[in-house]
C-alpha cells in the first residue's frame, strides 16, 4: 500500500497488550507514527520503537485534550489520524484514508466505529456502533477536553465508510478501572464548569432514565445477558459520576 503524508497519533501508558496490533494496522501507509507515552512501565516503548514508531514521553495529567493537542505540535505532516491504542484500522479504511489524503483537499472525516469482543460480541446498546472524528489537516485544529474529548477544525465533514475496530476491554479489572478513572474526571470536569447536581433528579432519577434509554430504546436487550450486565452497569455509570459531582460540591469529595 503507498505511504501517505499523515502523522498517527497513539497515547499509551503500559499497552504493551495493544501497541502492537495497533501499529501494524497503519504501518503499511502512514508516513509517521507517533506514539506519546505517558511513563510506561511494560513493554510498549521498546515495541513502538521496534515497529519503527516516534515515542515520546509526555505526562498525560488526566487531559486527554492536551496530550493529544502535545501530539499534534510534534506531528511532522499535515495531516493527523488520532487513533487509541485499543483500536485497529480495517484494510478497506486504510485504503480510504490514503485516498482521502491523497486527493489534497481539506475535510475532517469521520468513520465507523465497531467494538469487539475476544469471546463475546454486543453490538447494541452502549456498545452500537458509532462515529468518531478521527483524520484532519493539522492546521488550525484542535481537541478540547479532559475526558471523551471533541475535535475541533475550521473544515467541513466527510464520512468514511471502513470499519475501525475497538477491542474496548480485555477484562473486568480493566472495565473498572476505566469505570472509576471516567466517573472522577467526568465529575471534576462538570465541576470545573460550574456544573451542579442535586439527589433526586441526578442521582435518582437520571441513572434510570440513561438505563431505560440503552437497553429498551438502544437495544442493549438484544445482547443477552452481556447486555444486560452492561446496560445495569451503565445506571451505575451515570449515578456514580453524579455522586461524586454531589459530594464535590459539598465536601470536596470526602464522605
Amino acid at each position: 500500500m503507498t505511504k501517505v503524508g499523515v502523522s498517527v497519533i497513539i497515547l499509551t501508558r503500559n499497552e504493551e497488550r495493544n501497541i502492537k496490533d495497533c501499529i501494524e494496522s497503519v504501518i503499511d501507509f502512514a508516513d509517521e507514527v507517533l506514539v506519546i507515552d505517558d511513563g510506561s512501565t511494560d513493554e510498549t516503548v521498546p515495541i513502538s520503537e521496534r515497529l519503527g514508531a516516534k515515542v515520546l514521553s509526555h505526562p498525560l495529567n488526566g487531559d486527554w485534550g492536551q496530550q493529544k493537542n502535545f501530539a499534534m505540535d510534534n506531528a511532522t505532516n499535515d495531516w493527523v489520524l488520532l487513533l487509541d491504542a485499543d483500536e485497529r484500522i480495517s484494510e478497506p479504511l486504510a485504503r480510504e484514508i490514503v485516498a482521502a489524503v491523497s486527493a489534497g483537499e481539506k475535510y475532517t472525516y469521520d468513520m465507523h466505529r465497531e467494538n469487539r469482543f475476544r469471546y463475546h460480541k454486543a453490538t447494541h446498546g452502549i456498545l452500537r456502533p458509532d462515529r468518531v472524528s478521527r483524520l484532519f489537516p493539522k492546521e488550525g485544529s484542535l481537541v478540547e477536553g479532559r475526558v471523551h474529548e471533541t475535535v475541533i477544525t475550521p473544515y467541513s465533514l466527510k464520512h468514511l465508510t471502513g470499519p475501525i475496530y475497538h477491542y474496548t476491554y480485555d477484562n473486568w479489572d480493566q472495565y473498572f478501572g476505566k469505570f472509576n478513572n471516567y466517573t472522577r474526571l467526568a465529575a471534576e470536569k462538570s465541576r470545573e464548569q460550574g456544573k451542579h447536581a442535586t439527589f433526586l433528579k441526578d442521582i435518582v432519577l437520571r441513572p434510570l432514565w440513561a438505563f431505560i434509554k440503552i437497553y429498551f430504546m438502544n437495544g442493549g436487550f438484544l445482547d443477552g445477558k452481556l447486555g444486560w450486565i452492561f446496560s445495569v452497569n451503565h445506571y451505575f455509570y451515570t449515578m456514580t459520576k453524579y455522586v461524586r459531582l454531589y459530594h464535590l460540591e459539598r465536601t470536596g469529595g470526602k464522605l
